[in-house]
């Protein structure tokens, strides 16, 4: 473990805090709960956007961008949607401020807006009311559009990257001509992130749907993907909506059809966050650091020389860039760091905290032995190997810590994942071992609400896997069942 780190045993919230800010990916600002996402840590969310952009753009999908500023009457229209989200939304109310006679600044109260603008916190609302404009016919439809974007969600108690004031994301907002191509949309994009998450992040996640207590404001289905992380927690990593023809109702968007008729569009919302570096931080990091799957890393390999004198330091960079280029050949992202400003034990031990998947050192010796010491941060083990076919060799090596990564995340989850029948049982394990629990449930929003009430534990989801729905009694109530959920407490 690094010197004066706090391990997760010993308290997995500040290890969890510690860890953001040592591995340089992101400090609080001067504004409450708002975060700096540093070089570093943008870095890795830059490699999520790429992989996530191409996946949408697979699939159909286009970029747009609509205002950040949504007139305060929208969110009346539909009335579900302002409620779920009236309590943590940020209000502007002028647009001037004036300097006061004893050089402070204060509001204009000449320059009051005659509409109130919230700062958006989602953009169903300012997107539905512009596909007016864009939708006549069926022939206008499908409308298939993404935009990357930030949002804020006025959260009271914040962490770095879990939960901020402002934070950033995608949100997918689709059109369709009938009820079956939306969900069959909604299905595709909860699909999409489930891939992702599994195959870049090494991260395995449950998909489901959610109660109708934990949907999203204004859907008649939420699609989800829930991950587990170490402490046992459950953690939302991505939803997907089916928001029927909610919101074409509410801002009147229809219309006319192959026979001729005239309908309401059908809709879609589906959305990721930096939230998931909070999911990719705490299902691999360990006490030495940030664990990052090669996948998904800004680079996956870093070269450190190791030298003493002056003439060494041109000898083994040379190497180092020779080594460099055969890896970039095979298409693998590498870092060469040839500072003479910190010494190789620095750096090493920099680069495990940061989580850099491969690490290559090469000095004097290795250079007349014609071997590399090639260490890997998923199990901080090291090895000399040749140094003749080496970018095959690394190549390997990254694919089998990706899928090391996943199979231990997935052990954990299978190993922290318990089927209960009875109310006491349900509570001992929440209470001792955590993680999911399967139980039946009666469907019904008073046992959900008073579980919540009595132990902190929702409903993360629904499975759709139809082995889950067999008959049963409610875990709390007591009620005939036909279907398992899966509890836990979460983030």
């Amino acid at each position: 473990m690094a010197k004066d780190f706090t391990s997760r045993e010993e308290d997995y919230s500040k290890w969890y805090n510690e860890l953001v800010v040592r591995a340089d990916m992101a400090e609080n600002s001067a504004v409450r709960g708002c975060m700096v996402i540093k070089p570093y840590g943008y870095s890795i969310w830059e490699s999520m956007q790429a992989e996530l952009d191409k996946k949408f753009k697979a699939t159909g999908h286009s970029n747009a961008y609509f205002p950040l500023f949504i007139p305060k009457s929208f969110f009346a229209k539909e009335a579900s949607h302002v409620e779920g989200f009236a309590k943590e939304c940020a209000v502007v109310t002028h647009y001037r401020l004036k300097s006061t006679p004893d050089g402070g600044i204060e509001v204009d109260e000449t320059a009051k807006l005659e509409e109130e603008l919230i700062v958006r916190p989602t953009s169903e609302t300012i997107i539905w009311n512009t596909y007016r404009n864009w939708i006549q016919s069926y022939r206008d439809l499908p409308i298939l559009v993404n935009q990357w974007a930030n949002v804020v969600r006025w959260e009271m108690r914040t962490r770095l990257f879990l939960r901020t004031a402002e934070f950033l994301w995608q949100e997918g907002h689709t059109a369709h001509a009938t009820q079956q191509e939306a969900i069959a949309e909604a299905e595709q994009m909860m699909n999409v992130y489930a891939d992702f998450a599994e195959n870049f992040l090494a991260m395995p996640v449950w998909k489901g749907t959610k109660s109708a207590n934990e949907r999203f404001a204004g859907a008649i289905e939420t699609y989800c993907i829930e991950a587990l992380m170490q402490d046992g927690k459950a953690l939302q990593a991505g939803t997907s909506h089916f928001l029927g023809q909610n919101f074409a109702k509410a801002f009147d968007v229809k219309f006319t059809g192959q026979d001729g008729k005239q309908d309401y569009v059908w809709a879609t919302s589906w959305g990721v966050s930096t939230r998931l570096m909070g999911a990719l931080i705490m299902t691999h990091s360990d006490d030495n650091g940030l664990v990052l799957p090669p996948n998904l890393a800004p680079f996956k390999v870093v070269i450190v020389p190791i030298y003493r004198k002056d003439e060494e330091y041109k000898l083994v960079c040379d190497k180092a860039r020779e080594i460099k280029a055969q890896l970039e050949a095979k298409g693998i992202s590498v870092k060469l760091d040839d500072r003479d400003t910190q010494k190789p034990g620095w750096k090493f031990a920099e680069y495990e905290f940061k989580g850099v998947p491969v690490r290559i050192g090469l000095g004097p010796r290795d250079i007349e032995n014609g071997t590399l010491e090639v260490a890997r941060r998923d199990t901080l083990t090291k090895e000399s190997v040749s140094a003749d076919g080496i970018a095959e060799h690394v190549q390997s090596l990254l694919a089998e810590i990706q899928t090391n990564l996943f199979q231990k995340a997935l052990k954990h989850r299978e190993e922290n994942t318990t089927s209960v029948s009875t109310w006491e049982e349900f509570k001992e394990v929440l209470d001792g071992k955590g993680g999911f629990i399967l139980a039946h449930w009666d469907g019904s929003s008073e046992t959900e609400q008073k579980i919540k009430e009595l132990t902190k534990a929702t409903i993360r989801l629904i499975p759709l896997e139809d082995k889950y729905k067999t008959e049963g009694k409610c875990v709390f109530s007591g009620n005939a069942s036909n279907q398992i959920v899966v509890f836990a407490k979460s983030y």
